[in-house]
């Protein structure tokens, strides 16, 4: 019996000979039907990169750095590309739908594994029960539903993409298309709208466009330097979601032509949808024209007299809101059922139907994000924002997880015990040991975010004795069934 402490890799069987790992990795993607198609692959990568962080928080962060939030944006958006880049060379070396938590068992060892899968399970369930709520209101937005009651649409929306997640990853990968598709559409037609005003000068709302507009307004940087330095702790989490791509690698009939090409399309996607399109809103009109209270989308339509801009833009986030309800069940399902496999969560979460769905899993997460309906009402806003920053937590780790299994690969390549790929992460080692401490330099700034960051980073401890406590145990039933099996393994002649 191999030690669950010790990668994968180096783990040897009695006669001293390597373990068949891939054997052991083949089996625990068993089930899976690789449906996903090519355009699949690239929405997913896509719209893993682009959601409410920009439609709806671009205004409140115009508020605090102005025009420097273009250049956060960028930053930020560099740093998701190279996880993403190190996520592909990992995808390269082997695709799995247990994404970084199977790469975390084979390089790290199954404690690792345990500690990555659950940290990020936090992430999506938790997030899951603010997408619910989200969506609720957004539907209440207009009139017509105003006196439906709240809950009604946070469950119907749960029972949606609950419902379609289980008929098989094909239909997954349908919906994450379109939603995908909604959303680069809007950007794209603000952008041609945008472009065509800057370029003829046209004013708006009377101010001509140009970038006059933000040399008139305190230039690049009004506020100074720090305020564009504390907000990258928000605007990095604008990005999350890029990991699902991985994840999504193991049910692609071919991940290692699919990937690279999906992966590398993401960096200029980011640079004109999210750095463009700020840069446009800023020499349109005055930074100081949005609000934080209004997309900043739905103000520069709303000054062009556009009716209905913010009934658009309401479908648009509500679409956003679907999107990461959709992915969220669909990654749990998978993360746990890696987990299951590896003996760090209940054998129930490993079941797959006939369609190949790991449905235990995501009857899981449906139960947590069922929760959310009730605390709406008996929460308060500020609990939900705390509830927001603990996801991130979730995220910071499976971002730090993926490095760190890309340059434990890189070693073992190195040593001649992993066969090299041909995609890797550019710059690395540099560049892998920049990426985890700019991580770690997001978890600082979050201690500066008081009160919610600050509470949260607090509550790091209170997480790891959590986690210790559930590793304590999975190891002390694994030693138990170890020590008394079912009688048809004692026995398999009477079995």
């Amino acid at each position: 019996m191999s030690d669950t402490n010790t990668p994968a890799y180096a783990q040897r069987d009695a006669d001293g000979k390597q373990s068949d790992k891939e054997a052991l990795f083949a089996s625990h993607e068993a089930g899976y039907a690789k449906q996903l198609k090519s355009r699949h692959v690239r929405m997913i990568a896509i719209g893993g990169a682009i959601g409410t962080g920009l439609f709806l928080g671009a205004g409140s962060r115009l508020q605090l750095a102005g025009p420097a939030l273009a250049i956060v944006y960028l930053v930020c958006g560099a740093f998701a590309f190279l996880i993403m880049r190190a996520l592909g060379e990992l995808v390269m070396h082997r695709p799995t739908s247990g994404s970084f938590v199977s790469y975390a068992r084979e390089f790290m060892g199954e404690r690792a594994s345990y500690v990555a899968g659950w940290m990020y399970y936090l992430a999506w369930a938790t997030t899951g029960i603010v997408d619910i709520t989200a969506i609720a209101i957004y539907m209440k937005y207009w009139a017509v539903f105003s006196d439906v009651p709240q809950w009604v649409f946070a469950l119907g929306a749960l029972a949606i993409v609950s419902l379609m997640n289980m008929i098989g990853v094909k239909v997954f990968g349908e919906m994450e298309f379109w939603f995908s598709l909604v959303k680069v559409g809007a950007l794209s037609l603000f952008l041609l709208v945008g472009i065509f005003f800057l370029a003829s000068g046209h004013p708006v709302a009377g101010s001509v466009p140009g970038i006059h507009l933000v040399a008139e307004n305190g230039g690049f940087f009004p506020h100074g330097l720090f305020p564009a330095v504390l907000i990258v702790q928000g605007v990095v989490f604008a990005y999350a979601s890029v990991e699902l791509v991985g994840i999504a690698a193991g049910e692609t009939a071919e991940p290692r032509k699919v990937l690279p090409k999906a992966i590398n399309g993401v960096m200029w996607r980011i640079a004109l949808f999210y750095v463009g399109a700020v840069v446009l809103l800023t020499m349109l009109l005055p930074w100081t024209a949005y609000s934080a209270h209004e997309s900043p989308f739905v103000t520069f339509f709303g000054k062009l007299g556009v009716p209905y801009a913010s009934t658009v833009m309401n479908v648009v986030v509500l679409t956003a809101a679907f999107s990461s309800l959709n992915s969220g069940l669909y990654s749990t399902g998978r993360i746990l059922r890696s987990l299951a496999m590896g003996g760090s969560a209940p054998r129930f979460v490993a079941r797959m139907n006939r369609n190949g769905v790991p449905y235990g899993g995501i009857l899981v997460t449906v139960a947590v994000n069922a929760i959310g309906v009730p605390l709406n009402y008996v929460v308060p806003a500020q609990a939900f924002e705390i509830v927001l920053n603990v996801a991130s937590l979730g995220i910071i780790s499976a971002w730090g997880f993926i490095v760190g299994c890309q340059i434990l690969f890189r070693r073992a390549v190195n040593r001649g015990e992993c066969e090299d790929v041909s995609f890797r992460m550019p710059g690395a080692p540099f560049t892998s040991w920049l990426t985890l401490m700019f991580l770690l330099g997001v978890l600082v700034l979050m201690a500066f975010d008081y009160p919610s960051g600050t509470w949260t980073v607090a509550m790091i401890p209170v997480w790891g004795l959590v986690l210790a406590i559930g590793w304590r145990i999975k190891t002390r039933r694994t030693a138990h069934a170890l020590a008394y099996p079912p009688a048809s393994r004692r026995n398999p002649e009477k079995a």
